[in-house]
């Protein structure tokens, strides 16, 4: 399979940003099969190529690795740019940075993502097609959280989440407009649902919610397909490994 250069060299694990990685291909210090390349869309197959920096050879993580994260609130699933730094933002990556190797840690990427403050089960991963498969909508599949709502959940909103809601909200000054597929909702209380949705369009279950006039204050996954977090015994923060095979079952089988 053939990669663009600039994505070898994120991949690789030598540099920590990707203004870093076009730099340094801009400065000539990146050869490929020992010619300076300076093109940051080349393309070339890893495996027959000699990448080096600065005469350092570099490679790619020989196996990609997979891990089951319980989500704590108050993280972004995205690497910290320097406006969020200066906002003290806190990224999930963090919880990786001194468990796992550093070339590892820089080609770790979120399965999809969930909210800032919003909880629950995430997959993170070097797999990039794994990373692009899970989230693709045309394959449906199904994630459930348990939705906690500032005012109890009426009859009415229960039938207008089973048949798909219209959304539509005012953030930032733009309106957000979108139809949700039909979702699958069970009351645990007057005000807490579990929820079971097959999209993940952007913040959709507090968007639906408000739509419906309701307020979500909190938001936890619980399941995606037949990966249940509970099963794992991972508290808020905690994580564990988990294999390819295992994901496949749960989440294609």
């Amino acid at each position: 399979m053939k990669l663009r250069l600039h994505q070898f060299l994120s991949k690789c694990g030598e540099f920590t940003s990707k203004s870093d990685v076009k730099q340094a291909i801009w400065d000539g210090d990146i050869t490929v099969n020992d010619s300076v390349i300076k093109n940051i869309a080349y393309e070339f197959k890893p495996a027959k190529r000699t990448v080096k920096y600065r005469g350092k050879e570099l490679f790619l993580p020989q196996s990609d690795v997979y891990f089951l994260l319980n989500k704590p609130a108050g993280c972004i699933c995205s690497r910290l740019n320097s406006q969020e730094l200066e906002l003290n933002k806190v990224s999930v990556y963090e919880l990786f940075r001194n468990a796992v190797e550093p070339t590892v840690y820089e080609t770790l990427v979120t399965v999809g993502r969930l909210d800032e403050d919003t909880t629950g089960l995430l997959l993170v991963t070097t797999d990039g097609k794994l990373v692009h498969s899970v989230p693709d909508p045309n394959r449906k599949i199904k994630k459930t959280y348990r939705v906690e709502t500032e005012e109890p959940i009426t009859d009415a909103q229960l039938d207008s989440i089973r048949k798909g809601v219209n959304v539509s909200v005012v953030e930032y000054g733009s309106l957000e407009e979108f139809q949700t597929r039909p979702a699958i909702i069970d009351l645990e209380s007057p005000s807490c649902a579990l929820l079971t949705i097959d999209e993940g369009k952007k913040r959709q279950i507090r968007r639906m919610f408000t739509t419906l006039g309701n307020h979500v204050s909190h938001l936890h996954r619980v399941s995606t397909e037949g990966l249940v977090l509970e099963e794992y015994a991972l508290g808020l923060g905690q994580f564990c490994s988990i294999t390819r095979e295992d994901i496949n079952r749960a989440l294609f089988s």
